[in-house]
């Protein structure tokens, strides 16, 4: 078995076969998961994986943490301050001096990582160059967690966010159309709402204030950390899930299901998710519940739409973001 991802084919070709590796952050790659006696995470689908292959695997939230073994790779994320939360973080949890390897594709900023590292005091030596990628060394050292939590105003509602969350800092233009496409048609009575891909929280938060139930889901632990920390910076109520899709949920059902709904893994752009977000809503919609999403207008989703629910309307066009609307069938 060979790696097919270009960073993880450069850790194969400097640590060879006998590697034995402990990622932070890491993709999905076969010979990375079978070189690896464990992995740290935020993302709970990947650690699910990691779990059925039999190799443990955590969330940087876990208590207690799980115990290092192997070399330490962190895998250079695509918002360099997500990158450098991960750096503070693995000297906040590991003893000074222990190594730590950093890898990372050039066009996904990994060559910054020498002056990052330089500007916080921590040593740095190159160890490899290939695939377009590059394999830096260092050591942690004695320091504070960097605070990477912003907290910041819009809609009315305080909103707390995290580097790698979604629209972070800011309010997505798509999402203040989805929720002004649907003011208006709220019912007044309180609906079991599904904030599917919550991010920050906005959406949550925003349908709690008008006295829903909310349940919010997130891939990521550092999203639904945020959006737990919106609804207690707001005084509001609603169950926070880390959850790949419907897989925390079972069977349960909902009058609503709301989501604006990622398409890009980094820099790939993938319908995965979104087309399971569609294909299995009936299932967790009650009879007459509905499904309302926002995306891109390019977004080939009215097709999915048209063939999971038969029909569907357009309930909100600015020319860069359409709002999709569809109804359960009462049949």
């Amino acid at each position: 078995m060979s790696a097919q991802l270009p960073a993880c084919q450069l850790l194969e070709r400097f640590y060879g076969q006998s590697a034995n590796l402990w990622p932070v952050a890491p993709p999905a790659d076969a010979w990375l998961q079978a070189h690896s006696t464990a992995m740290i995470s935020d993302h709970v689908a990947l650690r699910e994986q990691w779990v059925a292959g039999g190799k443990v695997a955590a969330s940087p939230f876990d208590v207690p943490f799980v115990e290092q073994t192997g070399q330490i790779v962190l895998f250079w994320p695509k918002a360099h301050q997500l990158g450098i939360w991960w750096l503070t973080w693995l000297c906040h949890v590991l003893p000074d001096n222990t190594p730590v390897d950093v890898v990372g594709e050039h066009q996904g900023g990994v060559k910054r990582v020498p002056k990052i590292l330089s500007e916080l005091g921590m040593r740095c030596d190159k160890l490899d160059n290939a695939r377009r990628c590059s394999l830096f060394a260092t050591r942690t050292i004695a320091m504070e967690q960097d605070n990477a939590w912003q907290t910041f105003e819009a809609l009315d509602l305080k909103l707390v966010s995290h580097p790698g969350v979604f629209g972070h800092g800011k309010v997505d233009e798509g999402t203040r159309l989805m929720l002004e496409s649907i003011e208006a048609s709220l019912p007044k009575k309180p609906l079991n709402v599904l904030d599917m891909g919550c991010g920050d929280g906005i959406i949550s938060a925003w349908l709690a204030e008008r006295g829903h139930q909310v349940t919010a889901v997130d891939v990521s632990a550092f999203a639904a950390e945020a959006c737990r920390r919106t609804l207690a910076a707001n005084q509001l109520k609603g169950r926070v899930l880390e959850s790949d899709v419907y897989s925390a949920l079972e069977d349960e059902q909902f009058d609503l299901i709301i989501s604006n709904p990622p398409f890009h893994q980094e820099r790939e752009i993938t319908y995965g998710p979104s087309q399971r977000l569609i294909s299995e809503a009936p299932a967790h919609l009650r009879t007459g519940g509905r499904l309302v999403i926002v995306a891109n207008g390019f977004l080939p989703y009215p097709d999915h739409l048209q063939r999971v629910f038969q029909d569907f309307e357009t309930l909100a066009d600015n020319r860069r973001f359409k709002v999709y609307g569809a109804i359960k069938p009462t049949r």
